[in-house]
């Protein structure tokens, strides 16, 4: 059986973000991918639709509201509005796309690592997805109790701090999907979450670099359609490279 793991392991994160883009294509993962993309496609589709609705009717209370003169900051500043909330809700959109494909994606992550490592993975059905779904959303909802109180904190000093708290916002950021996208292997190696963060900060240059890229792509409108699925595929040969072996041998 044909596998990857005698490649040499890359040393950038950024690296294993383009890598899911050949994974995704591998025989047999194709399908695991087609449902989260669908997942995303429906949900972006239908919330950028009742966004643009609002925002159409929010700036024309907004251009009523101007003197005449004035009129012509509507044509400036609509593009620029367009713009930021576009690329605001393409980060919103994302996180919440995350939380409903949960027990997809790690299916996905499961059955990579198994082509990357040679070994079967288990026969994983409808019911077993299922059966998952209480473990997955729990694990998401640590993810969110670790997340709220730092993005309150670090969107304070990003107001307070110009540049420097955008800077630091960003990094933050960065680190959640890092977190966010290489979880899905430690959870499905029932590895505790304080110790897949553990893990993740002994080797965080690994972990922003590859954080960055995602967040920057994220960011991107119809690009971050397919983020998700090449996420996913690039943090479990990150997983497979730099993180398995240890954690398996700790098991055995």
């Amino acid at each position: 059986m044909n596998h990857e793991t005698n490649s040499v392991p890359n040393t950038s994160g950024a690296g294993y973000f383009f890598k899911g883009f050949d994974l995704i294509q591998k025989k047999g993962i194709k399908r695991f991918v087609y449902v989260p993309l669908f997942i995303n496609l429906v949900l972006f589709s239908v919330a950028f639709y009742f966004m643009y609705l609002q925002l159409e009717h929010y700036m024309s209370m907004f251009t009523n509201w101007l003197p005449e003169m004035l009129s012509w900051l509507t044509v400036v500043l609509w593009p620029l509005i367009m713009i930021t909330v576009i690329v605001l809700f393409s980060f919103v959109f994302s996180t919440a796309a995350n939380w409903l494909a949960a027990p997809f994606n790690g299916l996905l992550s499961e059955k990579v690592e198994s082509i990357l490592t040679g070994e079967p993975s288990p026969e994983s059905g409808f019911n077993d997805i299922i059966k998952d779904i209480p473990r997955t959303i729990g694990r998401e909802w640590q993810k969110l109790y670790y997340y709220i109180p730092r993005a309150i904190g670090f969107f304070l000093i990003m107001l307070l701090l110009p540049v420097i708290g955008q800077i630091i916002w960003f990094l933050f950021v960065a680190w959640m999907m890092a977190v966010q996208y290489k979880d899905y292997p430690f959870d499905n190696h029932k590895i505790s979450f304080r110790d897949m963060k553990n893990a993740l900060k002994e080797k965080q240059g690994l972990s922003y670099s590859f954080g960055i890229t995602v967040a920057v792509f994220s960011m991107i409108p119809i690009v971050n359609l397919i983020v998700m699925p090449v996420a996913i595929c690039g943090s479990t040969k990150l997983w497979v490279d730099h993180y398995r072996k240890p954690f398996i041998q700790n098991t055995l």
